[in-house]
């Protein structure tokens, strides 16, 4: 039963709000500006459950990996506009040009429109910190020739501090900070299930917040395998990383390879507790240090409802949880 509680569940932060994978479907709890806590249950079509060959090990990570960042993506959308606070007596006048402008012309499809426009920002931002720069320094440090088997290794060692390096900055914000507390939550929520406690606050709170599955924990070790793989490919073919461009397209390339190999990884280490599976999780959790802040109780109780509806133990309450409040406790008097 322990084996099967550890790969029933898993989840990510939202604005305001977690999202719990669990047996019933995907759960989403959000504190609402009313301070209300609101659970939906959704049920997510997956590639795995319509074909077998995407439940093939190293052929799963990949694919899984798109499906859950598409669809957290979505979620991460949907709970920014749940929980926006708008004041009550906002003035239109207050508004600058561009956002009249922006509400005038898309209206509702506004923050889809900006959605898109941020992604694509965002891979570029992505593609230039992580493929192109480490790749042109480590060229500007060795140059070109003999010592060319060492780059990828620098390249590296470039990546991982560049991820460590943003990754605290953005936890400095307010917001993020907020969203990382929310992260916390999910892992605590997550091990209290585990560890067969009943899901309280107070039993939650005594959970760690480092859990080996999480997200954090895979992309890290991706880099790291990213510097074995690319180590290997160069020596075996010493003259691939001559043109930048040929280069850039390769490591491309090697990504699925790459992340098929973590996905294994990370399964393996939220199964078993040995040598192995602390080694290759330890530099993620040590991670998580920075992508997870510990959590206050009422951020705590929106991680108890969403693991709690993603495991049937209650309904979504969508539905009602705008209803004043005399109707609610006339309900509970019934």
């Amino acid at each position: 039963m322990a084996d099967k509680q550890k790969v029933s569940v898993g989840g990510q932060a939202l604005m305001e709000g977690v999202m719990m994978n669990g047996p019933e479907g995907v759960a989403m709890a959000l504190r609402l500006p009313n301070g209300k806590i609101e659970t939906q249950l959704k049920h997510q079509k997956l590639l795995k459950d319509k074909y077998k060959f995407a439940r093939i090990p190293f052929i799963r990570g990949p694919i899984n990996f798109v499906e859950q960042m598409i669809y957290g993506y979505k979620c991460l959308m949907e709970s920014a506009e749940k929980t926006a606070v708008i004041e009550e007596d906002g003035n239109p006048e207050d508004m600058s040009k561009l956002d009249r402008w922006l509400s005038d012309h898309f209206g509702p499809t506004m923050m889809t429109v900006i959605g898109i426009i941020s992604a694509v920002i965002a891979f570029g931002i992505g593609f230039f910190l992580f493929m192109w720069m480490p790749s042109f320094i480590a060229d500007l440090i060795l140059g070109k020739g003999e010592h060319s088997a060492w780059k990828p290794a620098i390249e590296g060692v470039m990546r991982i501090v560049i991820f460590i390096a943003y990754m605290y900055i953005v936890s400095l914000m307010k917001d993020i900070k907020r969203l990382f507390m929310y992260h916390g939550a999910e892992h605590k929520s997550i091990f209290c299930y585990e560890n067969g406690l009943e899901l309280t606050v107070e039993n939650v709170k005594k959970q760690s917040r480092f859990h080996p599955r999480c997200g954090t924990s895979f992309i890290f070790l991706t880099l790291v395998l990213s510097i074995l793989i690319s180590t290997i490919v160069v020596l075996a073919f010493p003259g691939i990383r001559t043109y930048k461009a040929i280069w850039m397209i390769v490591k491309i390339l090697l990504l699925p390879l790459i992340m098929s190999v973590g996905y294994e990884l990370i399964r393996y280490a939220g199964k078993h507790d040995n040598l192995f599976s602390r080694v290759s999780s330890a530099p993620g959790q040590w991670m998580q240090r920075i992508t997870t802040k510990e959590p206050t109780d009422d951020i705590i109780e929106v991680g108890i409802a969403s693991i709690k509806v993603a495991l049937g133990l209650e309904k979504e309450n969508i539905n009602d949880v705008d209803e004043p409040e005399e109707k609610n406790d006339e309900n509970d008097n019934q």
